[in-house]
């Protein structure tokens, strides 16, 4: 089994409801996520995937939550807190819809909102 890990950043604000005072009100972050996609088989040229195509994916999908406001995102209207454990969710959902290759799958997802505390999601 193989792993690869891309690192990305975006800044957007959210507001949480009955979480605690603070993230009750309307505040920011600047996100780091951790994308890992895992697979078994790797090519004739010797790797799982490209890095640039799980790049390209990951980018695009940034770019759609970079200088936002969360809280207005459809997936997050519905009454899914933007909590870093949905954050981390929602970009799991969104990149494996995404990327399609046979046998390479989104195997877990980071996303850190401070230097000492995130939330990692992993696909069932």
């Amino acid at each position: 089994m193989f792993e690869l890990r891309v690192v990305t950043r975006f800044a957007a604000a959210h507001r949480l409801a009955m979480v605690g005072e603070k993230c009750e009100n309307l505040h920011g972050h600047n996100w780091k996520i951790e994308v890992y996609v895992q697979g078994t088989a790797l090519d004739e040229g010797g790797v799982l995937v490209d890095f640039g195509v799980i790049k390209h994916h990951v980018r695009d999908l940034m770019q759609t939550l970079d200088h936002t406001f969360l809280n207005e995102l459809d997936y997050f209207r519905n009454g899914t807190p933007p909590s870093s454990e949905n954050i981390a969710r929602y970009v799991a959902d969104q990149l494996a819809e995404r990327i399609t290759l046979p046998d390479i799958r989104i195997s877990r997802v980071t996303a850190w909102e401070s230097e000492d505390a995130s939330a990692t999601y992993l696909p069932a």
